[in-house]
């Protein structure tokens, strides 16, 4: 991968995590001691249920090593930005959601290096030595996602109304980079961009589907009500499709890794919107 892509994608994810940053305050981590049940029940489903879903369809549906390690890509990151504001439309609990996101966001600094080795290992290893440098990753990440996201919420704390002002052209932003940063993908890849994308359309779609139900229903089962359960839901199948390709092609290198990032992160605006859809309606 050359040099300027490897930078726009190490800039756009510090961008998105800079924007995060500028929404959040202590108080949304203070939330875990408030909200216990449900926090605990978005972290099981965003940390285990999540990679566990992402790795029994991969058993059972076969897939080329690019696509099975970009599926457990997805599956091991953080919810992304865009489930806070699909959680303030479905008029769910947005402030549980702004909880899980930044949790998740600094727990997965820890978790996606072992896991994402273990995935490569067992998916595209063969023989190779492809191990990830566990501690350099860690650090890779941290710069690019914790150090951004402290700097925005500093500001948030030290100038509120600028970083009021500031959410939504970041997020307009941020969404714009994602879009061109998937062109950018889609064009490097458009000899083999078809076949992939059947196989990676499929898996992505079932991992999204597959995600936001049982969020939904793991937390209705566990009687919390139903705006928990939607964010829940948002929160389990709206991914940081940003930091998923910033891995791809920062960390392992290879941008082959980020086609089922991002077919997913397409696929997730549609599923995410129609249960918006549906929410607002149960509440009319």
């Amino acid at each position: 991968m050359d040099n300027t892509a490897t930078l726009i994608l190490g800039l756009a994810l510090i961008f998105t995590m800079w924007g995060m940053g500028l929404s959040l305050t202590i108080t949304d981590f203070k939330r875990i001691l408030q909200k216990p049940k449900a926090v605990f029940i978005g972290l099981v489903n965003q940390l285990i249920l999540l990679p566990l879903i992402g790795f029994g369809l991969l058993s059972l549906i076969p897939a080329s090593p690019e696509i099975a390690v970009g599926i457990m890509l997805l599956a091991v990151c953080p919810g992304g930005p865009t489930s806070n504001l699909l959680s303030l439309l479905a008029k769910a609990d947005t402030a549980l959601s702004v909880t899980l996101t930044a949790i998740t966001s600094i727990i997965t600094i820890f978790t996606i290096p072992f896991i994402l080795n273990f995935a490569l290992v067992r998916f595209a290893g063969e023989g190779q030595n492809i191990q990830l440098n566990i501690p350099e990753t860690i650090g890779k990440m941290f710069v690019a996602v914790i150090l951004p996201m402290a700097i925005g919420m500093i500001i948030n704390k030290r100038n509120s109304s600028f970083a009021e002002k500031m959410v939504r052209p970041v997020r307009i932003v941020s969404v714009l980079l994602l879009v061109l940063i998937i062109v950018g993908i889609i064009i490097s890849k458009r000899d083999v961009i078809l076949d992939y994308f059947v196989q990676a359309g499929i898996l992505a779609l079932l991992l999204n589907v597959c995600t936001m139900l049982g969020g939904f229903i793991s937390a209705k089962f566990l009687r919390l009500k139903s705006k928990q359960a939607t964010t829940i839901s948002l929160e389990s199948g709206i991914q940081n499709g940003t930091l998923a390709l910033a891995i791809a092609g920062t960390v392992l290198e290879n941008t082959s890794y980020g086609i089922a990032p991002a077919v997913y992160s397409i696929i997730m605006y549609f599923t995410g919107g129609l249960l918006v859809r549906m929410s607002i309606k149960s509440k009319i």
